[in-house]
């Protein structure tokens, strides 16, 4: 018995590697039609990435997560044909619950890394704009309010130590909302006592 179970998983193995391998080069030929890294690439999402020694290609990045997610979901149909019921639970949990989650939890990051520059150089722009002294302390909030929500929100889609996680990110939203206040009060206040000048010479002139 066991022969014949062993060639069937085998086909089906086989037959899974193919089908993976065409999704995955479908979707990564689609990712590339869109141009998707010529919109990262505008929004400064190269850099960061060459920082960390990584290559700008979302085509072959989301296509290796489709290829590889069927790739288990056919391992896990091959082994199943073996009737090892443990086993396939484990397989199924696995494929079918955590690494999906895991997927969601890296794609969180990875927008995190790319908005976070971004967010830094907007914001810091706008501060300067607006004569703000503080604008780096505001660009630096921004950059990290932004990380430190991706990490919480990672951590939570992972399931990990997820009433813990709730606590620390109404703890983050409060401390955020207190240092932005205080970094507009002390640096900001220069800036609005000039706007009010202006405004009141304008009601004066009329």
């Amino acid at each position: 018995m066991f022969v014949p179970k062993f060639i069937i998983a085998l086909i089906i193995f086989i037959i899974g590697w193919v089908i993976a391998v065409a999704l995955g080069k479908v979707v990564e030929q689609i990712v590339r039609a869109l141009k998707v890294d010529m919109a990262l690439k505008s929004l400064g999402a190269e850099e960061p990435l060459n920082r960390a020694g990584m290559k700008l290609d979302a085509g072959a990045f989301l296509g290796g997560l489709v290829r590889w997610f069927f790739i288990l979901v056919f391992v896990l149909a091959s082994v199943d044909v073996f009737g090892l019921t443990q086993v396939t639970e484990f397989l199924r949990g696995v494929v079918l619950v955590y690494i999906p989650q895991v997927i969601v939890a890296a794609l969180i990051l990875v927008a995190a890394a790319l908005l976070a520059d971004v967010a830094d150089r907007v914001v810091q722009g706008s501060a300067k704009a607006a004569h703000l002294p503080s604008a780096g302390l505001l660009g630096g909030m921004a950059k990290w309010a932004i990380w430190v929500f991706a990490i919480l929100t990672a951590l939570y889609q992972l399931g990990i130590a997820g009433p813990f996680v709730q606590t620390l990110f109404t703890a983050f939203v409060a401390m955020l909302a207190l240092a932005g206040g205080l970094a507009f009060g002390l640096g900001g206040k220069d800036a609005a006592a000039k706007f009010l000048e202006r405004l009141r010479n304008d009601i004066s002139s009329r």
